[in-house]
């Protein structure tokens, strides 16, 4: 029978429908059960989290960095100030396409390679939805070109903030330091808490010396933001602490004269309130303009700075080691005095010239090559000090020996470093038998002694040591550790008492004396400062040879390169009968000490009578 005749199986039909209805209603009962426990999971299961990362979408907790601590000098003149900046900044997880939106930004505004660099190292140690800084300081162009195209630039953000400004440039740059851009290092070693949302650290002298009390405290803040990662509210803010303000016991006249009496000279100038310790003047020469730093320097500029023969980043007041040459007598003086081998009455033969037991070698006297003999037939301390007798101080360092030497100068802090308030202090060399042994594996020989006895050979001070000793000096032992900071946030900072020198007063005033004949002295060897002075000053004359002379051989300035010639040194304190200031110059390859002593009476004078001399 044809097929088409066959009767029609309804039963059949009826079984493979209802087989079909079947399968497809536990398909749907499956596809239900699969959405419900979706559901399930999302709005009971799962719920936290999703609810958090919905929250982390829309609320975004943001840092709020603290106000930097202001530094003002004694007067209340501001040094360090704080003032508003733009800078460009974006969130990564708010950008669709980061190669895009950077080459897009740098149509608007212009991006060096230095800033991409910092920005990608950056980049790679961020937060989620941290703000990662591009380009700081915008000009206002700038600032107005990526507002208009704001619509397009998804997670890019133009913020207000407070950058570092130095007022005064130069004139204090080694005194206060800098701040600069956080570095890898510096991103292991600081606390990452602490300095959320900050881009800046001290990098070196009171900047970085008194950071944590600068810094402040960082705050934070609740925002709502919408899809494009715009702050609509703020939830809640917990405000962020300023750092503390510094006053400093610098004095910006007294800074200013030291830098203009230097004029076009490489050195340096400390100087310093005996009474208190309180540093009233740090000059280095040539300085920088510490500005230039803030934002990160140039490569160009800071090879330039870098390469430098006048080395200007070379802080020489607290780095620079020179032969302290004939400053050191006076502390010689004193060691005589108090070893007992000397009084201010006791006379050494001066020929000019100086010879140990048993050697021909002659250790020349300076006076030699002008008078062609020595300062008189027998000399006293008053003259040895006024007139820089190296035969009498010769003799004096070969009977004390150099061991003693070093016990008897060491309080005066050589050798040491002062403690100071700042950064990258060197300490000098203040040589004795075991110095030479375990720096060269050496023995000393006698000859050196003599040579240390003039401030020359291995001996190597700092002016800052040089002002903290001639500080003790006029003090007559009392001893401070030299302090910058006068007071933090109004509260005095007082510098730390060292244990004084206990000597009988006689013996102190017989080196003032000495030390006041170089100024008032009628042979005194800065005779000329005393020129129209309104007051008693007691100082020292010294130069320090940059090269070796042979014997016999006669120092000719003229014939010498310039950066070989003598440096001239000078330590002076006044009042003599109630000394208030205490200082101490370095010029380098100046020739000699008239390089450096116009430059203490200028420094004093303004001190003193509030006028430059």
């Amino acid at each position: 029978m044809p097929r088409h005749l066959e009767l029609k199986d309804s039963l059949r039909e009826t079984r493979v429908n209802s087989a079909r209805i079947i399968t497809a209603v536990l398909l749907v009962i499956a596809l239900l059960g699969v959405i419900v426990t979706r559901y399930h999971s999302l709005q009971i299961t799962d719920y936290e989290i999703y609810r958090t990362q919905s929250e982390r979408n829309r609320v975004q907790l943001q840092p709020l960095p603290p106000k930097r601590g202001l530094i003002f000098d004694r007067n209340g003149v501001l040094l360090a100030d704080n003032r508003p900046s733009y800078i460009l900044s974006i969130v990564r997880e708010q950008v669709p396409d980061l190669e895009a939106t950077l080459a897009e930004l740098a149509e608007l505004v212009p991006v060096s390679e230095s800033d991409l660099e910092t920005f990608n190292k950056k980049l790679k140690r961020r937060h989620p939805y941290e703000a990662v800084p591009l380009r700081f300081r915008l000009t206002e162009a700038e600032r107005a070109r990526l507002s208009v195209n704001r619509y397009r630039l998804p997670g890019v953000v133009v913020d207000a903030q407070l950058l570092r400004y130095y007022p005064h440039g130069e004139l204090f740059s080694h005194a206060i330091g800098y701040l600069g851009r956080i570095n890898e290092q510096e991103v292991l070693e600081l606390d990452e808490s602490d300095y959320r949302g900050t881009f800046h650290v001290g990098k070196v002298g009171v900047e970085k010396y008194y950071e944590d009390v600068l810094h402040g405290e960082v705050g934070y803040q609740n925002v709502e933001t919408n899809a494009h990662g715009r702050v609509l509210r703020v939830l809640e803010s917990f405000d962020p602490k300023s750092g503390a303000d510094l006053t400093l016991n610098l004095d910006i006249r007294i800074q200013q004269a030291a830098y203009d009496a230097l004029g076009d000279q490489r050195g340096a100038v400390v100087a310093i309130d005996p009474r208190t310790g309180g540093v009233l003047a740090l000059v280095s020469k040539p300085g920088f303009d510490t500005n230039l730093f803030v934002n990160g320097i140039g490569s160009e500029a800071y090879s330039a700075l870098r390469d430098s023969l006048d080395v200007p980043l070379f802080n020489r007041a607290i780095q620079g080691q020179y032969p302290p040459g004939s400053t050191i007598k006076p502390f010689m003086a004193m060691a005589g005095l108090e070893s007992g081998l000397v009084t201010p009455q006791s006379t050494v033969p001066d020929p000019g010239w100086y010879s140990l037991p048993g050697d021909s070698h002659k250790y020349r006297d300076w006076i030699l090559r002008i008078r062609g003999t020595g300062h008189a037939a027998r000399v006293d301390m008053n003259m040895a000090i006024a007139e820089s007798c190296d035969v009498y101080f010769y003799d004096l360092a070969r009977r004390l020996t150099i061991d003693r030497m070093y016990e008897y100068l060491s309080p005066f802090g050589f050798g040491e470093r002062t403690g100071v308030d700042t950064t990258n202090e060197r300490r000098g060399v203040l040589p004795s038998t075991r110095w030479k042994r375990d720096a060269m594996g050496q023995s000393w020989y006698p000859g050196e002694t003599i040579s240390a006895g003039i401030g020359q050979g291995y001996m190597l001070a700092s002016p800052m040591q040089l002002a903290m000793a001639t500080s003790v000096m006029a003090s007559k032992g009392q001893r401070h550790t030299p302090r910058l900071v006068k007071a933090i946030d109004g509260v005095p900072v007082e510098a730390p008492m060292l244990e004084p020198i206990v000597a009988p007063e006689e013996y102190w005033q017989a080196v003032h004396e000495g030390m006041l004949e170089v100024v008032h002295g009628q042979r005194g060897t800065a005779k000329a400062l005393a020129a129209g002075i309104e007051y008693q000053m007691a100082g020292k004359t010294g130069t320090a040879q940059v090269i070796g002379i042979a014997q016999g051989a006669v120092y000719k300035e003229s014939e010498v390169s310039e950066r070989h010639r003598h440096h001239g040194l000078f330590i002076a304190f006044a009042p003599v009968e109630e000394p208030t200031i205490a200082v101490a110059i370095i010029v380098e390859n100046g020739g000699g000490s008239s390089a450096a002593s116009p430059i203490a009476r200028a420094v004093i004078d303004t001190w003193l009578l509030g006028e430059a001399g």
